[in-house]
């Protein structure tokens, strides 16, 4: 069994669809990030960084009690080897795997990231900011559509890295990116979508998150400086 520690964002969102298609039991624990639950004691003694996802492997291989894991990444890698699904044995196919992975952790979610918060989220539009990673966005598109040209996948098979990737596609309004002139990448992104497991690991969690309006505290804690709501401002940050 795995407990899996989420909120449905593309990163929560990863790990669901991986479960789903390792067929791995696992039960949701709900961390309402727009709450402030990424800052309690529990979670920070599984994710010491207090963001989701993050899960504990009630029965791991070595059997010496429930092992927690936490950056997405780093999720896919244990549950792909776990089960020695999803990632290929070869060292070139698992290079070329591994590779499309690190590129979504290292680049292509953390500026859509940033991209999604600065054109929905921030107080302020400063159009510096959402013009510098409104770029960023479509060279990084640019890429895997390059990359998918003549592929069904982002490597020989199916693997961990169209999940990583996938995941913040699946997000691109927020981002105001069409796939219209990305026919690679739209062709690609329909075959997950037409995944069950896919389907399936979207769906998780339905009803459990909550969607009760942020306060002002909320959003401070959520969006501007990371804090819990409630504590005191720190003065630089």
């Amino acid at each position: 069994m795995i407990e899996l520690y989420s909120f449905p964002t593309p990163n929560g969102h990863k790990v669901s669809i991986a479960l789903e298609e390792l067929a791995l039991d696992y039960r949701i624990v709900p961390i309402n990030i727009a709450r402030g639950d990424q800052h309690t004691p529990e979670f920070l003694a599984i994710s010491p960084n207090n963001r989701i996802p993050a899960i504990v492997d009630l029965d791991p291989e070595d059997g010496d009690g429930p092992l927690p894991v936490f950056e997405s990444g780093a999720i896919l890698l244990y549950l792909a080897r776990k089960t020695e699904r999803l990632l290929p044995e070869s060292p070139r196919s698992q290079a070329e795997v591994l590779q499309w992975l690190m590129w979504q952790m290292a680049g292509f979610g953390p500026m859509l990231g940033q991209l999604g918060h600065f054109r929905v989220f921030a107080s302020e539009k400063i159009e510096y900011a959402i013009g510098r990673y409104a770029d960023e966005a479509a060279r990084l598109y640019g890429i895997l559509d390059r990359r998918l040209s003549g592929r069904e996948w982002l490597a020989d098979e199916y693997s961990i890295a169209d999940i990583a990737v996938a995941a913040w596609v699946n997000f691109r309004g927020m981002h105001a990116i069409e796939l219209d002139d990305l026919p690679n990448v739209a062709d690609w992104f329909e075959r997950f979508m037409l995944r069950p497991a896919v389907q399936r690991g979207l769906a998780a969690g339905a009803g459990v998150w909550g969607d009760e309006p942020l306060t002002q505290d909320e959003r401070n804690a959520l969006f501007l400086r990371g804090r819990r709501p409630g504590a005191p401002e720190v003065a630089g940050r």
